[in-house]
């Protein structure tokens, strides 16, 4: 489960069985958590977070999404 982003309280990663689904990543804060797709970005799933900061994540999704992406690329081409 590599860290791929640190960014203020979150962590973006993903799992390395995750290869065979659209590129996306996790977040996580504390125990709240959520799925975002990259390619477009757009929530899949969220547990715990507030509306409002669902927003401030996806922000940061966007934001970060080409390096995330090359992350998921760089990772899943081994």
């Amino acid at each position: 489960m590599p860290t791929i982003l640190r960014t203020g309280p979150y962590r973006f990663y993903f799992y390395a069985g995750d290869r065979d689904e659209p590129e996306h990543v996790h977040v996580e804060r504390d125990d709240q958590v959520a799925k975002f797709w990259l390619d477009p970005v757009r929530l899949q799933r969220s547990g715990g977070f507030g509306s409002s900061e669902i927003n401030r994540v996806q922000k940061l999704v966007e934001d970060n999404r080409e390096d995330l992406i090359r992350s998921w690329n760089e990772y899943f081409s081994r």
